[in-house]
């Protein structure tokens, strides 16, 4: 069975191709590598170097493809902030094309990585699937842009679709600059240097953090489940929240405070919707993870 993931050199994606290869599918990884890394290609995918802004090159890979994961995009908040058409052509139209080269080529399911970017500030938390959306950057934008377009596929075209918000992803090969940097790559880059980890404003944002890993069997559960298809949006991250200031002080060592920035101030994953249609919930829990994050970089 041949399987797309888009973005499969980027951090997520090249966990979500390992996972896929290692149980036996026919993988093939579309990346422009303007992001992913050639070392995070699995060695029995087969890579396209294509960009998905570019519609006719990545017409013809998708041919026979069952199942494609779109994991392909330019997930950075403040950049899409600074750049909100190069960021939409990337979110947007890369994402339209996806979905159009699978509609050509008679794809049976697109698993879209959405965004809790897309729920901007909410009073209430946890926060729920069925919230209002608030994005407060193009890239949460941009996101529910791509969700609204997976429904629609699949209600006019008959694609089955689901669209998977993810949360504060972590874990290795994710970088502490570019694509889906995050506070703690970041700060175990600042510690491998022995520099201050720096913290934005006050420190006492939190965020719902959860394990590439778990976010890995999130995807595989949404291609295999029956309950999904017609263009769900499913919460994938976890019912706990952990400040900025809990990750330097778990981390340990020294810290300093710069300005504060544009930034959500508090996410927490309700996870119901993800227990029940993709009987998914997370199983690594931060403390555990950052302490062999430590062992694995040899930090004290």
């Amino acid at each position: 069975m041949k399987i797309i993931v888009t973005g499969g050199a980027g951090f997520i994606g090249s966990h979500i191709a390992d996972r896929l290869v290692a149980d036996g599918y026919e993988v093939h990884i579309v990346d422009n590598l303007s992001a992913g890394k050639k070392e995070n290609i699995n060695s029995k995918a087969i890579f396209h170097n294509v960009d998905i802004r570019d519609y006719d090159k990545l017409l013809p890979v998708f041919k026979d493809a069952k199942y494609v994961f779109h994991e392909a995009a330019f997930p950075q908040v403040q950049y899409s902030i600074e750049n909100p058409v190069e960021t939409n052509e990337i979110n947007v139209r890369g994402t339209l094309n996806v979905l159009e080269a699978s509609r050509i080529n008679k794809v049976k399911r697109v698993i879209f990585a959405s965004s809790s970017a897309v729920y901007g500030n909410q009073e209430i938390l946890p926060i729920t699937e069925n919230m209002q959306t608030n994005s407060l950057s193009p890239y949460g934008a941009q996101k529910y842009i791509g969700e609204v377009y997976m429904k629609l596929y699949s209600e006019i075209y008959g694609i089955e679709t689901v669209s998977l918000r993810y949360f504060n992803v972590y874990g290795l090969r994710q970088s502490s600059s570019g694509a889906y940097a995050s506070v703690i790559a970041k700060f175990i880059d600042f510690k491998k240097n022995s520099k201050a980890m720096t913290i934005t404003g006050d420190g006492e944002q939190t965020r719902s953090f959860v394990h590439v890993s778990d976010v890995v069997k999130a995807n595989i559960n949404a291609m295999r489940s029956d309950n999904v298809g017609k263009g769900e949006v499913v919460n994938i991250g976890t019912n706990e929240m952990h400040s900025v200031n809990q990750i330097a002080k778990l981390l340990g060592g020294k810290f300093v405070y710069i300005d504060p920035r544009i930034e959500i101030r508090a996410t927490l994953a309700d996870i119901k919707k993800a227990k029940e249609l993709l009987d998914w919930e997370p199983n690594i829990k931060l403390g555990d993870a950052l302490i062999d994050f430590k062992k694995y970089h040899n930090m004290n």
